[in-house]
Parts: C-alpha cells; sequence; structure tokens
C-alpha cells in the first residue's frame, strides 16, 4: 500500500493520503480472493474486436450467437475477445454508459459472458472518462444529492476554454437544468456524455470499484477507454496531463493486488511518440497498446505502391520490456484515425488519402486544435473499402488479396494481432447504416443477421475467402514461436514495393522473414524469392 499512498499523495496531497489509502485497501479486501491466473504472452494470441450485438440471431440473445459463431467459424484461430461496452447506455453505440455494472438485457447476462469466457480470455472497457446524463451519477447531481455534488465539473459559460484539445465538433460545455439553477458541465464527446471529476476522490474511488467488479467478473484484460483525457486543468490542452499517468500507474498497482494476470490496455488515438508515454516507465502503466500509426501507414504504402514511409517508421518501434507490447490494428469500430501520420506522412498524402476514401464511401472526421485550427482526425470507413474502390470492376480474387495483405502486415508486426470483427469477415461500407443514424462512424458497425452471415459464407466468395484465409493465417501465425509478442523485430531494405521484417524468438534464434508485396505488380526480391501482386510470405530458417 505505500506505493499506492505515495501516488494518492501526488494527485490529492498528503493530507488526504493516507485514509484515501486505507479506503483502498478496505476495498481491496472485499475483491481478495477473486484473482485471474496469469496470462503469458505467446504467438498463439490475436485479439477479436467486436460488439456483443454484431450478430444477431433469431431468439437467441446476442451474446449466445456470438458464442456460437466463434465456436463454429473461429475456434482457436483467437485468444482474446474485446467486448465492446455491453452495459446499459443512452448514446453513442455503447460508450454512454448508464449503469457500469450491469449487462444490457437485450444482449443477455453475466452467464453469457461467464460463458463466453470459457472459450476465450475476455477484454472489457472501462469507459471511465465520462457517464451518460441518465446515469445515477449524473441524475443524483441535477437533484442535489450531496453524494454526487463534485463528480462533475461546473464552469462559467464564459470561461476561456480555447486550449482544450477537441475531438469532435460539438460544443465543450453543456447546460442543463439543476435543483441549483442552470449549470454548464463539461462534455468532451457529446451532450449526452459528462465528464467525471477525478479531482473529486469519491470519483476515483468508485470507478476503482467498477473496475475491481470486471476483474472479479471475469476480465483477462481492461480497456481504459479516452484514457489521455481523463484530468481536466484549464489552461492546458487537457490530454496527457501527468495525473492521467499517475492515475493509469493506481490502476495497474490496484489490479496487480486484485488480480495479477488481468492487463490494462490503453486507448490512446495520438502520434507514436506520444502513444507509448502510457507504457509508463518499463512498462508500470498499462501493459498493452494500441499501435495505431500503423493501420494508416499500411493503407498509405498500399494505396501508393512504396513501403518507403512504413519501413522508415517501423525501424523505430522496439519492445519497451518484457511486460509490455503493441496491439496491431487495421480497424477497429472507431475506423481509421489519421492523427498518428502527422509529422509523418506530408499534409497533401494525408489529404489524398482522405480524398479516396471519401470517394469510396468514407466520412471524413477533424479535430481542433488548441490554436483554433482544424486537421484531420480520422477515416470513417471499412478498411477493406479503403483499399478497394468498387468501382474499379476489379475481381474479387484481386481485391482480396490487397485486402489480406494489409491483415498479414499487421499479423507479422511486433506485438499481436487486433482484428475487428468487420475485418475478420470482408465487411463493406454499410451506407444504409450510416443513412438511418446520420453518424460517420456507423458506416463501418454494420449489425449482421446470423442467417444471412451464414449463407453469404457458404455464398459470398469475398466473405468467405476472407474468412478462411484469416483463418489460416492466425493458425500458421500460432505455431511459429518467432511471432511472439517478446520476440525481436528488424526492418528489411528490399525496395520500395516490399515491406520486409524478420521476427527472431528470443531464446531459440528461429526466425520468420516476412515478405509483403504492396503494389500489383510482380516483385522478385532477396535468393529470387518471387511475389505475386499483393502476396505475403512467411520463410522460416532455424538458428
Amino acid at each position: 500500500m505505500h506505493g499506492i499512498q505515495k501516488r494518492l499523495a501526488r494527485l490529492y496531497g498528503e493530507d488526504r493520503a493516507g485514509a484515501m489509502a486505507a479506503r483502498i485497501d478496505a476495498m481491496l479486501a472485499v475483491h481478495k480472493g477473486k484473482k485471474q491466473p496469469a496470462h503469458e504472452w505467446s504467438e498463439s494470441d490475436a485479439l477479436l474486436i467486436t460488439y456483443a450485438d454484431s450478430i444477431l440471431g433469431q431468439d437467441v440473445p446476442p451474446l449466445q450467437t456470438l458464442s456460437r459463431f466463434l465456436r463454429a467459424h473461429v475456434g482457436k484461430a483467437i485468444s482474446h475477445v474485446h467486448l465492446l461496452p455491453f452495459y446499459p447506455f443512452t448514446s453513442d453505440d455503447g460508450f454512454s454508459v448508464s449503469d457500469f455494472r450491469s449487462v444490457r438485457p437485450d444482449l443477455g447476462t453475466w452467464e453469457d459472458v461467464d460463458s463466453l469466457a470459457q472459450d476465450y480470455h475476455l477484454a472489457y472497457d472501462g469507459v471511465i472518462n465520462h457517464v451518460s446524463i441518465s446515469s445515477a451519477y449524473f441524475q443524483g447531481f441535477v437533484s442535489g444529492d450531496p453524494r454526487y455534488n463534485n463528480f462533475f465539473i461546473a464552469l462559467d459559460p464564459d470561461t476561456d476554454t480555447s486550449a482544450v484539445m477537441r475531438t469532435r465538433e460539438l460544443p465543450l460545455l453543456h447546460d442543463y437544468d439543476t435543483s441549483a439553477g442552470k449549470q454548464w458541465i463539461w462534455t468532451t464527446f457529446s451532450r449526452d456524455q459528462a465528464d467525471l471529476n477525478y479531482a473529486e476522490p469519491e470519483v476515483l474511488f468508485e470507478m476503482l470499484d467498477v473496475l475491481m467488479g470486471y476483474a472479479a467478473r471475469g476480465a483477462s484484460m481492461l480497456r481504459l477507454d479516452a484514457i489521455p483525457y481523463l484530468w481536466k486543468e484549464l489552461g492546458t490542452s487537457c490530454i496527457h496531463l501527468p495525473q492521467v499517468h499517475e492515475i493509469i500507474k493506481l490502476i495497474r498497482d490496484v489490479m496487480d493486488i486484485v488480480s495479477p494476470g488481468l492487463q490494462l490496455l490503453s486507448e490512446t488515438n495520438v502520434p507514436h511518440h506520444e502513444n507509448i508515454a502510457y507504457f509508463g516507465d518499463a512498462g508500470d502503466e498499462a501493459q498493452v497498446i494500441y499501435n495505431f500509426t500503423l493501420s494508416p501507414l499500411i493503407l498509405h504504402a498500399i494505396l501508393r505502391g512504396d513501403a518507403s514511409t512504413l519501413s522508415e517508421w517501423a525501424r523505430q518501434v522496439v519492445p519497451v520490456s518484457d511486460r509490455t507490447t503493441f496491439l496491431n490494428v487495421t480497424a477497429t469500430h472507431d475506423g481509421i484515425g489519421m492523427r498518428p501520420t502527422e509529422g509523418i506522412l506530408p499534409e497533401a498524402e494525408r489529404e489524398m488519402m482522405a480524398a479516396l476514401a471519401e470517394s469510396r464511401g468514407a466520412g471524413i472526421g477533424g479535430k481542433r486544435n488548441a490554436d483554433g485550427s482544424q486537421s484531420l482526425y480520422e477515416l470513417n470507413v471499412t478498411y477493406f473499402d479503403a483499399l478497394n474502390d468498387p468501382a474499379q470492376g476489379e475481381s474479387t480474387e484481386l481485391q482480396v488479396a490487397r485486402f489480406m495483405l494489409s491483415q498479414t502486415i499487421a499479423m507479422s508486426f511486433l506485438g499481436m494481432p487486433g482484428i475487428y470483427i468487420h475485418s475478420l469477415l470482408g465487411s463493406r461500407n454499410d451506407m444504409e447504416g450510416f443513412q438511418r443514424s446520420g453518424q460517420r462512424r456507423s458506416v463501418n458497425r454494420e449489425q449482421l443477421s446470423a442467417e444471412q452471415l451464414n449463407s453469404e459464407l457458404a455464398s459470398d466468395t469475398r466473405r468467405r475467402a476472407i474468412l478462411e484465409a484469416y483463418r489460416n493465417r492466425l493458425l500458421q501465425r500460432a505455431s511459429e514461436p518467432a511471432f511472439s509478442p517478446l520476440a525481436g523485430q528488424e526492418i528489411l531494405d528490399m525496395g520500395p514495393q516490399v515491406f520486409a521484417l524478420r521476427r527472431t524468438h528470443p531464446a531459440t534464434g528461429r526466425s520468420v522473414l516476412a515478405l509483403h508485396n504492396v503494389t500489383r505488380e510482380n516483385v522478385v526480391v532477396c535468393d529470387n524469392i518471387r511475389l505475386a501482386p499483393y502476396e505475403a510470405k512467411w520463410i522460416t530458417a532455424d538458428a
């Protein structure tokens, strides 16, 4: 507890730290004995990202439908399932949580979650930056319940908040009628999502209890959503503040006691040098961070038929410690983040990617900078359609090869693969869903009928080919120790047409040469190895 008390002192002052540490100690005692077994990273690790209701069955709760689908079509090709928020919510497709401790009744029950955990390690979302205004916390605040007086940040509407970094084109402050009159509350993401005030110790206690409850409920990993914005301080950008890192370290300390095998995953869609800061000091914060820079650079390499920029950037990506690794994603439920390309790609190249994606049905998201300027934030598009122009009339075989090349690069790279459900299934843009909701991100969040999906997997050459190729690649990867997240990585120069790297197992010296042709031309590389258009090859060698 000594380390926890020191962290509390840095956050709240020496005078409060002792009593706060004693209270956390009492909370830890409640959760004692509910520990998860330690998980050792290996080449078989791969994480699937999905909503609980991405696949809908008839007269069966979606959690059960998902479990059945994974058993039938995916099996041991993945090790982890990240269930995007499955709690009661009011907006933002689950990220405006109204009750952290319940499963949405329309999705199933905690028993259904437990059943899925019998087959896979589960990652739960810790949406702890903000809550729904329909939550008991906010409703208590509005009604004047003294327990919640300081749970939220109320400001004069004329307060200068221009320095605050914004990722959405919405006001930072929204007004609400309360028992004390109209109050203007800090809302980073939307009117329905009121930010919690971590300067209030009661907020910290409540969210720690929520997260410890997830550990008790079988979570093997906690994804810390929107974590860079957790602490607010006027006059700053309110992102990446030192207090944020201190709170993550505190969460890590608590989880190391309650559930030593549990891993923290930080959601930080920012440039690489900012992103890796969330590993902390040699891994005392998150054990896993999203490798968000990889996604747009893979896309850029294939669109341009030139892997030079990807290779140059990849040379700086090195292991941080034997306790940490990267989650290598191409697509997520949010789309393709473009902030990580700042300072890597020229602005003209970033604009090219946005224009090309928009021509293929993408929505384009921007962010407001502290100086008032606007810049590109994300591309809301399925990764398949970002790579393949529906108007080109190319063969399905060529489109699938191009797409699977992108996914294989992520599987080859240092870390563990993170696979979005719609990438696994080769989904295209859901334009009808976008038109219904009016929200850009809906284009990549389609809900699929299980019956129709099974029919398409039997008849649709695109879906079937991608799922089969994905499963085969993942199983092949799982059989090769050189793909362990702990294995080394060397980026090789074999010309701009090929992204080449060598992974080497630290104990055995066994290596894999991974070659990826990012062009639509035949390429000959070292030792006369021939690569067809968009072909990837894994070549193994013993020490």
